[in-house]
């Protein structure tokens, strides 16, 4: 009989991934089309909460813990071109009772130009009934923790980004 395994994860506030860009992705002057932005971004996320912290949405669904898109709010600043090496990092920047809100900003490979930032704002439902739902004690002392304080407008936050 084997011996329960307790895996811990790195509790990285600011993940990141690398992304090929890919043909059937971008427009036909080979830039990456503007809905693929929140499709890598999103993505990469998801690729976050897995390997950074644990979290499996699947599996959170079948708990009754799920998060639905209120609000995007996106800057595209260079375009990602056909087969391109992007990076996409993500951080918690708002956490509050019922809802939370993840930057994503989308970086050429070597993580020097800024391409995109992107603002996402998820309401927590019980996925079960589509409800909205507060977040428990437990999420709470988890996540709180990872909230990054950025500059309050995209602007200032753009502006603080850009390499001096």
């Amino acid at each position: 009989m084997f011996a329960p395994v307790t895996i811990y994860f790195i509790m990285e506030k600011q993940p990141f991934s690398h992304y090929w860009v890919r043909f059937n992705d971008c427009d036909p002057f080979g830039h990456l089309n503007n809905a693929r932005y929140l499709d890598y971004c999103l993505d990469a996320r998801e690729d976050h909460l897995r390997e950074h912290y644990g979290v499996d949405l699947k599996e959170w669904a079948t708990r009754g813990i799920g998060f639905v898109v209120n609000r995007h709010e996106i800057r595209y600043l260079r375009p990602a071109n056909y087969n391109e090496r992007v990076c996409v990092q993500s951080m918690v920047i708002g956490l509050a009772d019922t809802w939370l809100t993840v930057e994503m900003s989308l970086w050429d490979d070597a993580h020097r130009q800024l391409k995109a930032l992107l603002w996402t704002n998820f309401t927590r439902i019980d996925a079960r009934t589509g409800k909205k739902q507060a977040h428990d004690p437990e999420f709470l002392e988890r996540f709180g923790p990872l909230v990054m304080t950025v500059e309050a407008d995209q602007d200032a936050r753009i502006a603080a980004l850009k390499p001096s």
